[in-house]
C-alpha cells in the first residue's frame, strides 16, 4: 500500500502538466485589432495576419535605419526603393473563415496579408437571439432586403448592408491601409453564403471598394435578384468604371440556390460596360453547401493568385 501511494506521488510530482491550466492558443504573426463603426456605434474585431516575409523585412528595414543614423553617412544599397505592399484578403464571418482562410493561404499564396472582420460584440442585450446570438449581427450586416415575416425582421432587421458597406470603407480599410504596408490595388473580399451575399451587394452597389471579389454559394432568391438587377440598371448610367474581377462558385448539389446563382452570374456579364469581370459560374462537384467551402477557399485563392500574376 505504501509502495503504491510513493509510486503514486512520484507520478504526480514528475507530471506537472496535470495541474498547469490549459493555454489559449494564438495563431501567429495575428493581431486582434478593436474597431468602433463611428456610424452606428457598433463594435467590431479585426484578426490581421501578416505574411513571415513581411515581418521578416520590416526587420531588415528597422536594422538599416539603425544602422544608418550610427554610420558616418554613407546610404545602403536598400535606401530609397519603396518597401514592399502585400496583398490583402478580407473575410466576414472571421471566426468561421479565418482558420481555414491562414491554412489554406500558407500552402497556396503565402505572402498576402489577411484581414478578419467579425461579428458584431455588442449587439442588444435585451433580445433573445437563443445559439444565434454570437452570429446574429450577420443577418442585417450582409443582407440588403428586409425580411417578409415582421417578427423576425423586427428581431434581427435584415436588410442594413448600406450600413456595414460604409464601415468597411471608411473603417476597416483605411485602418488597414493606414497601418500595415497593404497593396491598394490588390485588395480582395472573400465571403461565403451570407457573406457572399453580402459581396453581391458590394459589386453592384460599390464594386470599387474590392479589386477582387471571391464569392461562394451565394445566398440569393428572387427578392435579393430583384433588388440587385434594378440596382444594376440604376448604376450603369451613373457609376465610374471599375476594374473588378470576380469568382463565383457553387456545390453542384446546391439545387435549390443554382437558377438564383446562374441568373447572378449573367447579371455580372450584363456588367462589362461598369468593368466587371467573371470567368463565369464555378462548379464543385459533389458538393453541397456545407461540403463546398474547403474547395471554394482552395480554387478561388488559385484564381486569385493567378489573376495577380497576370497582371
Amino acid at each position: 500500500m505504501k509502495i503504491s501511494l510513493l509510486l503514486l506521488l512520484l507520478i504526480l510530482c514528475c507530471s506537472p502538466s496535470l495541474f498547469a491550466k490549459p493555454k489559449k492558443y494564438e495563431m501567429p504573426r495575428t493581431e486582434v485589432i478593436s474597431l468602433e463603426d463611428k456610424a452606428t456605434g457598433g463594435q467590431y474585431e479585426l484578426y490581421i495576419k501578416l505574411p513571415e516575409v513581411y515581418l521578416s523585412e520590416t526587420k531588415a528595414m528597422v536594422a538599416s535605419q539603425s544602422k544608418n543614423s550610427s554610420s558616418d553617412g554613407n546610404n545602403s544599397s536598400d535606401e530609397g526603393r519603396p518597401p514592399t505592399r502585400y496583398p490583402v484578403i478580407y473575410t466576414t464571418d472571421a471566426v468561421w473563415h479565418f482558420d481555414l482562410l491562414s491554412g489554406t493561404t500558407e500552402f497556396l499564396m503565402p505572402d498576402v496579408i489577411l484581414v478578419g472582420i467579425s461579428w458584431q460584440k455588442n449587439m442588444p442585450e435585451d433580445i433573445d437571439y437563443g445559439h444565434r446570438k454570437a452570429f446574429a449581427s450577420r443577418f442585417k450586416d450582409y443582407s440588403f432586403v428586409a425580411h417578409q415575416n415582421p417578427d423576425i425582421q423586427a428581431k434581427y432587421q435584415f436588410g442594413q448592408a448600406s450600413k456595414h458597406l460604409s464601415f468597411i470603407q471608411n473603417e476597416v480599410i483605411r485602418y488597414v491601409e493606414s497601418h500595415y504596408r497593404a497593396a491598394p490595388d490588390a485588395r480582395a473580399y472573400l465571403g461565403y453564403s451570407m457573406g457572399a451575399e453580402f459581396g453581391a451587394y458590394m459589386l453592384v452597389e460599390a464594386p470599387t471598394t474590392f479589386n477582387y471579389y471571391l464569392l461562394g454559394s451565394p445566398s440569393l432568391d428572387e427578392s435579393s435578384l430583384k433588388f440587385l438587377n434594378k440596382l444594376s440598371a440604376d448604376k450603369s448610367t451613373k457609376s465610374e468604371k471599375a476594374n473588378t474581377s470576380v469568382f463565383v462558385s457553387i456545390g453542384e448539389l446546391e439545387k435549390s440556390s443554382m437558377a438564383f446563382t446562374n441568373d447572378f452570374v449573367a447579371l455580372l456579364k450584363r456588367g462589362k460596360k461598369l468593368g466587371l469581370s467573371t470567368s463565369g459560374l464555378n462548379i464543385i462537384e459533389n458538393a453541397d453547401h456545407g461540403t463546398a467551402v474547403p474547395e471554394t477557399f482552395s480554387s478561388s485563392i488559385t484564381w486569385f493568385r493567378q489573376q495577380l500574376a497576370e497582371q
